[in-house]
């Protein structure tokens, strides 16, 4: 009988959890609603979505019926009743269509990076349609990247207000324009610090 060869390492022989630690680990489960219950969020979103782009078509096209609805569903108001599709609603009625699209990312990046950093491993090495931020998603990364989301979906919100700014108190637009700001200094604060964690030691 040849006896094992001592290069080639032999893979670590691992106990089975006693029943304490493998229920507290199998809770982790628990979180699976959770995720398809932002899948079925998701799916809701892109209705919206389609209603809003028929919406838009039909009222492009002399609709009068999906012109009000488009006005009424981007808050848009003026003086003299909206009749005709003009730029104005066109543009805030794109922007809320890619506030949909950044939103739906958004959801996109919990759903799989949540599933995969905290539930379990979805084994997609080497698919064809693996994200490449997933390739090396972990929960820093993960809320790094969800930060920016967050940034840029309140970038179209803040673009959105000031497009339609007759309809706002300044109020409004301060205090927009400051949680915005406060967006974005979180954003930073979280991938400083997630640098300073990650920093080797002896690092300076």
């Amino acid at each position: 009988m040849s006896s094992p060869d001592p290069l080639i390492p032999t893979p670590a022989r691992t106990s089975p959890l006693r029943p304490l630690p493998k229920l507290i680990f199998a809770s982790r489960w628990l979180q699976l609603p959770l995720y398809l219950g932002l899948i079925v969020a998701q799916a809701v979103y892109v209705v919206h979505f389609l209603v809003e782009l028929v919406h838009l078509v039909e009222a492009a096209f002399g609709s009068q019926t999906a012109l009000q609805a488009l006005v009424s569903s981007i808050g848009y108001k003026t003086i003299a009743p909206v009749t005709t599709l003009n730029e104005t609603v066109i543009m805030l009625v794109v922007l809320a269509l890619i506030d949909v699209v950044m939103i739906s990312n958004l959801l996109i990046m919990v759903i799989v990076g949540g599933y995969e950093t905290f539930v379990s491993r979805m084994h997609l090495e080497g698919h064809r349609d693996q994200p490449e931020w997933l390739s090396h998603v972990n929960a820093s990364v993960l809320k790094v990247k969800l930060a920016t989301a967050i940034i840029g979906i309140s970038s179209i919100h803040l673009l959105k207000t000031f497009i339609n700014a007759d309809n706002y108190t300044d109020r409004v637009l301060i205090a927009q324009t400051v949680i915005h700001i406060t967006f974005l200094l979180s954003a930073m604060a979280i991938a400083y610090t997630d640098k300073l964690m990650t920093r080797l030691p002896g690092e300076h």
